[in-house]
């Protein structure tokens, strides 16, 4: 039987093989080098860092102005009643009345607060016809526009302010215009950024642009720094401003009830030399808080705010100027009422 023949394969230099052709692949440095993919990088570095927000340059001394009593003490006799018309969203009014004062005349002041989710709404009116009057608008969590404004019948009181914030992952900036007057570009011009450069520290800076009329102008820039424990517990700034200006603090929290801060400025300008330090304790009980401070220019002063029940707070500060033999004391009551039942104010029904 013949064996089956088959036919010779052809010679390898006469296959010609198909084969896919190979996608065109996107140039390496096109994307490591272009704008986007650089900024794309750092910001993942940045993100894979792990830094935490630094807070805002205005806030810097936030802790130490809690604790102290500058923000607080007062003399003479004053009350404030307020009145809650709604929870959700906030709406409440305050009558303010002050008299008996060392250093103001007696005064009256209405004042309403509305707020909800993305906006705060405060206004005030006193007995002189003074109207202030301030809006935040968040626009997202970290992104704030804010006005104030404030109108009165005297000259060179009335002042118009806007501002924004924005709050990063590890930084915030603030952009703010007092009075601006857009055709001569004259008013003040306050622009600050701070930025954290490790889990601790974060430095930032400020430049402020004065410009009362076409043909005077300034420009200042002060330089801020903040270091922040690891357990939070005490936080270290330091300022210095133009002029030779030089202010730090520094705040802890001993325990759950007590914090003490420390301030203390100094002056080295040419035509002036001066320094104040102040030191400060706040105490923060089950119904009460009591604040004391001790400042070296000799004045000694102190704040209790005793609140026995939920709607009534009492209140008595005093001050001591040794050096001036001056002695001030200030009385107060705080007054909360509400139309609202307890399940619209979002409290547990009572059994």
């Amino acid at each position: 039987m013949a064996s089956a023949s088959f036919p010779d394969p052809p010679a390898s230099s006469d296959v010609h093989v198909s084969s896919p052709s190979p996608l065109p692949s996107k140039p390496i440095h096109s994307s490591l080098f272009s704008p986007f993919g650089i900024y794309d990088r750092f910001a993942q570095w940045r993100t894979d860092l792990g830094l935490p927000n630094p807070g805002t340059v205005e806030n810097i001394q936030k802790e130490v102005k809690g604790t102290h009593l500058t923000n607080y003490i007062f003399d003479g006799a004053r009350a404030d009643l307020t009145k809650s018309l709604s929870m959700n969203p906030l709406f409440q009014v305050t009558h303010s009345f002050a008299l008996g004062s060392h250093t103001s005349p007696p005064s009256y002041n209405f004042g309403a607060i509305f707020a909800n989710q993305k906006i705060f709404l405060q206004g005030g009116v006193d007995h002189d016809g003074n109207v202030n009057a301030r809006l935040n608008q968040g626009w997202t969590p970290n992104n704030v526009t804010k006005v104030q404004a404030q109108f009165s019948s005297q000259a060179g009181h009335n002042m118009v302010q806007l501002e924004h914030d924005l709050q990063g992952q590890d930084y915030s900036l603030n952009a703010k215009a007092v009075n601006p007057w857009p055709a001569d570009l004259t008013g003040i011009y306050i622009g600050s950024y701070l930025q954290s450069f490790t889990k601790n520290l974060a430095l930032g800076v400020e430049t402020v642009f004065q410009r009362p009329s076409p043909d005077v102008s300034e420009l200042t820039t002060s330089y801020l720094a903040k270091y922040t424990s690891s357990a939070k517990d005490w936080i270290a700034t330091a300022q210095i401003q133009p002029a030779g200006i030089v202010q730090a603090t520094y705040w802890q929290k001993l325990s759950e009830k007590v914090e003490v801060a420390a301030d203390l400025q100094v002056i080295a300008a040419p035509t002036r030399k001066d320094a104040v330090a102040t030191l400060g304790a706040k105490y923060d009980l089950r119904l009460a808080m009591f604040r004391a401070q001790l400042d070296s220019t000799g004045k000694v002063s102190a704040l209790l705010e005793q609140r026995f029940t939920p709607a009534f707070t009492f209140l008595i500060s005093g001050e001591i100027d040794h050096l001036k033999n001056a002695a001030k004391v200030g009385v107060g009551v705080m007054i909360e009422s509400s139309s609202l039942t307890p399940e619209e104010m979002g409290m547990p029904p009572q059994p």
